[in-house]
């Protein structure tokens, strides 16, 4: 039987999930596609900042990496709804 991810992989998922919803809204300009791109990046901080808060795992490069993904994928969105 498989094991369930840890919370870095969770992490690590939503931000890809992000990556790509943000990919396909930007490309298509689609509202509902964008606002999905949207929701994605809020799940994903969401799971980023709690696991800030309780440190889970010490992987401070891990971290510092996510972060930056996060305000990428956030930046693109922005810009691309300018």
């Amino acid at each position: 039987m498989s094991e369930p991810y840890s919370d870095l992989q969770q992490i690590e998922m939503s931000i890809k999930s992000a990556q790509h919803l943000v990919g396909q809204a930007t490309k298509s300009m689609n509202g509902n596609q964008l606002k999905a791109a949207q929701d994605a990046i809020n799940q994903a901080k969401e799971q980023f900042q709690q696991a800030l808060s309780h440190k889970t795992g010490t992987n401070e490069q891990f971290y510092e990496f996510s972060s930056e993904l996060i305000e990428k994928c956030e930046t693109q969105l922005r810009e691309a709804n300018e």
